[in-house]
């Protein structure tokens, strides 16, 4: 894990890992209950969006040049956890 809970004025980013050479930007979803849609459902395209400028300025501020960058949400619902990986 490079980081977590990165913040910064236009928002936070869950988690910021690395996978080989691929940087990793995961947004973490959690519902106790489906009534207002799964996790993955909450990732809505503003959201989407917002990440991808998250992390541009997180590799920025980091002075990382990274060649790949991956999204993925990861889905909490109760106690069972689901990765997506490639998102977006």
């Amino acid at each position: 894990m490079l980081d977590r809970n990165w913040r910064c004025a236009a928002g936070e980013i869950d988690l910021v890992l690395r996978k080989g050479s691929t940087l990793v930007v995961c947004e973490v979803k959690t519902r106790s209950t489906l009534a207002y849609g799964s996790p993955a459902e909450a990732v809505t395209g503003r959201k989407r969006a917002r990440l991808r400028r998250l992390a541009a300025r997180w590799l920025a501020e980091h002075d990382v040049h990274q060649a790949c960058v991956r999204f993925d949400v990861a889905c909490v619902l109760g106690e069972r956890v689901e990765v997506i990986a490639h998102a977006w």
